[in-house]
C-alpha cells in the first residue's frame, strides 16, 4: 500500500508520562485554540444567561451592568459554572464535549454551590433565588445548543477543507488497512500519516508505537478489529498518550460503557474513550495521597516505635523489609514492610510452593506459613505490616488505594492481559483488600477487582475503600 509508512525506530529516550495526557494534546497542535475558543464560547453564553435572568427578573440590567460592585460575584459565579466543566471533562475533545446529559448534571451542581455562596453571603447584590432558578434553565439551554452549534460548524469546515484536518495512523493488516484507507479518505475529515502492521500493538513494541505516533502527533488512530480483539486493554495506553481509538471493523461488542457508534465512509466503527486515572485526576489523588500519608506517620509515630521494638525482641533480624515490587508502568521499586517472617523467608518460599493455596499459582498464600514469627501473626492479622508502606507513598511510588503491588516471582507468571493493572500506581489498599484479602485465592477474581477500581475511580471511591479497610482490618477478616 503506498499510503503505508514505517514506524520511526529512531526514538528519543526520553517518553512521555502516561499520567499527564494533557502535555500529548498540547504537543498535538490546535488543542489549546480549540480549548480556549471553547472557554470563551461558554463564558460568552453564561454572561447572556445571567444577563437574561437578572433582565426577566428585575426588568432591567441596572443591577447587572450599573454597580461595579456586583461585577465581582457574577465572576464568580461564571468561574464555578466553567470550572465544574473543566473538572468533569467537558473540555476535552470527543464525545465528552458533547455529553450533554453530563452538561446539565454538572451545571445543576455548579448551581447548587452557588445557591450554597449566596445563602451564606446574602449580601452579595445582583443574586436572588429568583434569578438563580432562571439562570440554570437558561445556563444549561444555552451551553448544549453552543455545544451542538459548534459540532456542527466543525463538521461542515472539515469536509469542506476549510479547517485543519485531524492526523490519523491505521493499525491493520495490509488488506484491510487498503479498505480501511480507502474508507478514511473518502470522509475528506482526516489526514492520514502513516499505517502499521498487528505487530505493532505486541507487548515488545507497544511503547516504540505509542511514543512513535506522539511525535507524529497523531490525534487518532483507526485499529481493524482482528488487530486489538485479544488485547482490546490497551486502548487505555492510547487514552493516556491523548489518542483516540477507532476500531474498524467491530465484530463483537467490546467492554467498555463509553463508546460512539458511527459511520466512516460507509464502513461501520466504535470510538472507544477508556477510563484511566491521568491528568488531572492523577494529580488530585496524588496530592491527597501526600498530605494524608504524611499525617498518617506524624501520627502513627508512636506505634511505629513500639512495633520496631516489639519485632527486636521477639526474633533476630532486621525491623524493616523491603522487597522489589513491581509497579506503575514494570518500574521495579523497593517496598517497606515491618518484618514478619524469619530473616530467611524468601530462601524458604522455594521450599513451600508445593503448599501454595493459590489456584493459578500466580500469588503465593498459605494459610499456616511456618515463616511468620510470633509478633507477625499479630501484625498481620491488623495489617499493621503495611504501615511503612506510607514512606513508599510519600515518594510517589505507591497511592494509598489501587491495586497491590506484586513480587517480581508473581508478575513473572501474568497473562498479557494481567499487565494493564499495571497502568496505575500501585495502592496500599484497594478492592481486593476490602473483598476478601487473603481468602481470595482466583487471580483472576482479584484482576476483577482492579479493573473494576480502575473503571470507576473517583475520589469518592478510594474514600470509600479507605474507611471499608479500617472496618475490615478491625474485624480481622481474611487476614493471614
Amino acid at each position: 500500500m503506498k499510503s503505508k509508512a514505517i514506524l520511526s525506530t529512531q526514538l528519543s529516550e526520553a517518553s512521555l508520562d502516561l499520567r499527564a495526557p494533557l502535555f500529548a494534546k498540547v504537543r498535538k497542535g490546535g488543542w489549546w485554540l480549540r480549548l480556549i475558543t471553547l472557554i470563551t464560547v461558554d463564558f460568552t453564553v453564561l454572561l447572556i444567561g445571567w444577563s437574561l435572568a437578572e433582565y426577566y427578573t428585575t426588568r432591567s440590567l441596572n443591577g447587572l451592568w450599573n454597580r461595579t460592585s456586583d461585577s465581582f460575584p457574577l465572576l464568580v459565579t461564571i468561574f464555578i459554572q466553567i470550572a465544574a466543566l473543566a473538572i468533569q471533562g467537558n473540555y476535552q475533545p470527543g464525545i465528552r464535549r458533547c455529553d450533554y446529559l453530563n452538561i446539565i448534571k454538572t451545571l445543576t451542581f455548579a448551581h447548587g454551590l452557588i445557591i450554597s455562596v449566596s445563602y451564606a453571603y446574602k449580601h452579595i447584590a445582583g443574586i436572588t433565588q429568583s434569578n438563580l432558578v432562571l439562570s440554570w434553565l437558561l445556563s444549561t439551554s444555552l451551553i448544549c445548543i453552543s455545544r451542538f452549534l459548534i459540532e456542527i460548524s466543525l463538521t461542515y469546515l472539515r469536509k469542506r477543507k476549510l479547517l485543519g484536518l485531524n492526523n490519523v495512523f491505521i493499525i491493520a493488516d495490509e488488506e484491510e488497512a487498503e479498505q480501511i484507507f480507502s474508507a478514511i479518505k473518502r470522509e475528506n475529515y482526516y489526514n492520514i500519516l502513516g499505517a502499521a502492521n498487528a505487530e505493532s500493538l505486541d507487548r515488545t513494541h507497544r511503547q516504540q508505537t505509542l511514543e512513535s505516533l506522539n511525535q507524529l502527533s497523531i490525534t487518532e488512530v483507526f485499529i481493524s478489529w482482528n488487530a486489538i480483539r485479544n488485547r482490546l486493554y490497551i486502548c487505555w495506553l492510547f487514552q493516556a498518550f491523548g489518542i483516540t481509538v477507532h476500531l474498524i471493523p467491530m465484530e463483537s461488542t467490546p467492554i467498555y460503557r463509553k463508546i460512539k457508534s458511527h459511520s466512516i465512509g460507509g464502513m461501520n466503527c466504535q470510538s472507544l474513550y477508556c477510563p484511566i486515572i491521568t491528568g488531572k485526576d492523577f494529580w488530585i489523588k496524588r496530592i491527597l495521597d501526600f498530605c494524608l500519608a504524611a499525617s498518617l506517620l506524624l501520627l502513627f509515630s508512636p506505634i511505629y516505635i513500639a512495633i520496631a521494638i516489639a519485632i527486636k525482641l521477639d526474633s533476630p533480624g532486621s525491623v524493616f523489609y523491603r522487597q522489589t515490587r513491581i509497579g506503575l508502568r514494570g518500574k521495579k521499586f523497593q517496598v517497606w514492610k515491618f518484618r514478619t517472617m524469619r530473616s530467611d523467608a524468601e530462601k524458604l518460599q522455594k521450599e513451600l510452593e508445593a503448599l501454595n493455596e493459590a489456584k493459578d499459582g500466580i500469588i503465593f498464600k498459605i494459610k499456616d506459613d511456618p515463616r511468620i514469627t510470633r509478633i507477625g501473626k499479630f501484625l498481620r492479622r491488623y495489617s499493621l505490616d503495611e504501615l511503612p508502606q506510607l514512606i513508599n507513598v510519600l515518594v510517589g511510588e505507591m497511592s494509598l488505594v489501587g491495586p497491590r503491588p506484586l513480587p517480581t516471582r508473581d508478575v513473572d507468571k501474568f497473562s498479557e492481559r494481567h499487565f494493564l493493572r499495571q497502568e496505575v500506581l500501585p495502592g496500599v489498599t484497594g478492592l481486593w483488600q476490602v473483598s476478601g484479602r487473603s481468602d481470595i485465592l482466583d487471580f483472576e477474581q482479584i484482576i476483577k477487582l482492579d479493573l473494576n477500581y480502575i473503571e470507576n475511580w473517583s475520589i469518592w471511591l478510594d474514600f470509600e475503600i479507605l474507611f471499608r479497610t479500617v472496618k475490615v482490618v478491625l474485624k480481622k477478616e481474611g487476614a493471614y
